[in-house]
Formats: C-alpha cells, sequence, structure tokens
C-alpha cells in the first residue's frame, strides 16, 4: 500500500534527481582575440590589402517605423583561402548614425587556412541599431577573405532569420 509518505518520497527523489547541478566558471565560448594576435610586417608588397563593410542589424523594424524587433547577429569572418594565412588587422563596430561603439580588435589577429573566428552580438546590446556596420580591414597573400552575419530572433513558435554579406572597398 503506497501512503502519502512513500508518495512523496517518490516524488521527491524524481524531482531532485532530474535538476542538473550549477556549472561553476563556466568560460564562454567566444574567442578572445587577443590570443590570436600575431605580428605583422605591413611594408610586406606580396600582401593584398583591403577593406570590407558588413551591415549587421540589433535590430529591426516591425509593423511600423516606430517598432522594432531585437536580433542575435553572428557576424563570421572566414579565411577561404586552402593553404595561406589571412591577417585581419581591424575590426570595428558602428551604430546606425556612423559611430564606433566597439572595437573588437585593432591589431593583426592571424587566422590559418579555412579558419573562421566568429562575434556574437547578443540580442539585448541593442547599440549598432537598425543600421549598424562593420568595418574589417586585412592582408591575405592571395584569396579575398568572406564575411558575413546571420542575424537571427525566435520568439515562441515565430523566427525570424537573414543574413548579410561583405563588400570590399577597395
Amino acid at each position: 500500500m503506497v501512503t502519502k509518505f512513500h508518495l512523496s518520497l517518490l516524488l521527491f527523489s524524481v524531482a531532485t534527481l532530474s535538476c542538473e547541478a550549477p556549472q561553476k566558471n563556466k568560460e564562454p565560448k567566444s574567442i578572445h582575440f587577443e590570443k590570436k594576435r600575431v605580428h605583422l610586417n605591413k611594408m610586406d608588397s606580396t600582401l593584398l590589402h583591403g577593406t570590407t563593410h558588413l551591415s549587421v542589424y540589433s535590430s529591426i523594424y516591425s509593423q511600423t517605423e516606430h517598432r522594432t524587433h531585437d536580433l542575435t547577429a553572428t557576424v563570421s569572418m572566414r579565411n577561404l583561402n586552402l593553404n595561406d594565412s589571412l591577417f585581419i588587422t581591424k575590426a570595428i563596430y558602428h551604430d546606425t548614425k556612423g559611430n564606433p561603439v566597439h572595437t573588437y580588435f585593432d591589431y593583426p589577429v592571424g587566422m590559418g587556412p579555412l579558419e573562421t573566428l566568429e562575434i556574437v552580438i547578443n540580442e539585448k546590446e541593442q547599440l549598432g541599431g537598425t543600421g549598424g556596420n562593420f568595418i574589417f580591414e586585412w592582408y591575405t597573400p592571395e584569396n579575398l577573405p568572406h564575411f558575413e552575419s546571420v542575424m537571427i530572433s525566435t520568439s515562441g513558435q515565430q523566427g525570424i532569420s537573414f543574413r548579410t554579406e561583405g563588400i570590399n572597398l577597395k
């Protein structure tokens, strides 16, 4: 015969066993660019140099120009070269008005063949606004780098996602 005591003990045991232990000091999965810092001789005439612009949307308009929908953005910096390294020397995030809001790095960061580095802009970080811009400066022996951003947001059973690609300025 199951008593109230036994039933309570069983429910308590199931509830206790199904809980996960809290994770302490879990390191975020973001890239620490300082660890990728390299020395680069910019006077090396064999390297191609360029600047790329990438549109990034922290939010987009919804229904009217007075209502916005917040987004999480993943910015990917990709080395498309199969054999050589790529060097990105600057990654600066600007807001809708063109004001710099965050410099992710302004020193040479080395990327190996086919390596991808990412910057994640949290959905709650709205500094870039509806017209955020990244400016990247880079050096490469041959293949141009590829810059891409994927913006996403979900709420309940609804979701929105889209992507943008970088445009080389010079």
